[in-house]
């Protein structure tokens, strides 16, 4: 499996609107992204779903200033 296919396996979150943020984040965005980029979406999709709802669909800001940019990223696909 290429590491885009495992990134889209764990796009998957069992809610469908975070899915689809998600996979619609990583379908536009991820060639783009420089490595460091991608090493960080790589590791955002490592934290818990509650945590990825909570910054995602709920606002909570992030305390981590890479992940807090990367929320702002993926939100645009809201």
């Amino acid at each position: 499996m290429s590491k885009y296919a495992k990134l889209k396996w764990h796009c998957r979150r069992g809610m469908r609107e975070l899915d689809l943020l998600l996979e619609r984040f990583l379908e536009s965005r991820y060639e783009s992204l420089t490595d460091a980029d991608k090493a960080l979406f790589s590791r955002f999709l490592e934290e818990p779903n509650g945590r990825i709802v909570d910054w995602l669909l709920e606002g909570v800001e992030p305390q981590d200033a890479e992940y807090r940019e990367l929320v702002r990223q993926i939100q645009v696909y809201r």
